[in-house]
C-alpha cells in the first residue's frame, strides 16, 4: 500500500502527444518535499527485421526555477524555425506527394523515356 501512495504523490498530471514513431509524455510529478516539477519523455519504436519491437526513450526533467528561461528559449527556437522555414514539413519522407513520386519513378523504369530526348533523325548522318 505504501507503494501505492508513493506513485500516487509522484504522478499528478499527464499529457499524451503521438507523433508517428514518437510519443511524447508529458508528466507533472512531486518532489519528495511536495514541490512540482515537470517530465517530458520521448519514446521511439524501432523494428526488428523478425517482426520484433522495441523502445527507446530520453527524458528530460524540467524544475520551476528553469520553467521562464526554457520557455523563452523554446519559444524562441520555434519562432526562428517558422520564419526561416514556415509551416509546411519541407522533408522527402513528409512530402504530400512523396509515395506518388516514388511510385511513378518505378512505374517509369521499363517504359521508353524517348519523350525527354531531342528526336533524331539519322538521315541526317
Amino acid at each position: 500500500m505504501a507503494d501505492k501512495d508513493l506513485i500516487d504523490q509522484e504522478e499528478i498530471y499527464s499529457k499524451v502527444l503521438r507523433a508517428g514513431r514518437r510519443t511524447y509524455f508529458f508528466d507533472v510529478r512531486s518532489t519528495k518535499a511536495g514541490d512540482y516539477y515537470l517530465t517530458i519523455t520521448e519514446s521511439k519504436k524501432f523494428t526488428h527485421d523478425d517482426g520484433s519491437f522495441h523502445y527507446k526513450k530520453h527524458k528530460i526533467y524540467l524544475y520551476k526555477e528553469d520553467f521562464t528561461a526554457f520557455r523563452e528559449i523554446m519559444e524562441e527556437m520555434m519562432d526562428y524555425i517558422i520564419d526561416e522555414k514556415g509551416q509546411e514539413v519541407i522533408s522527402e519522407r513528409h512530402q504530400k506527394d512523396f509515395k506518388k513520386e516514388e511510385e511513378e519513378s518505378t512505374s517509369n523504369e521499363g517504359k521508353s523515356s524517348s519523350g525527354n530526348f531531342t528526336d533524331v533523325s539519322f538521315d541526317d548522318i
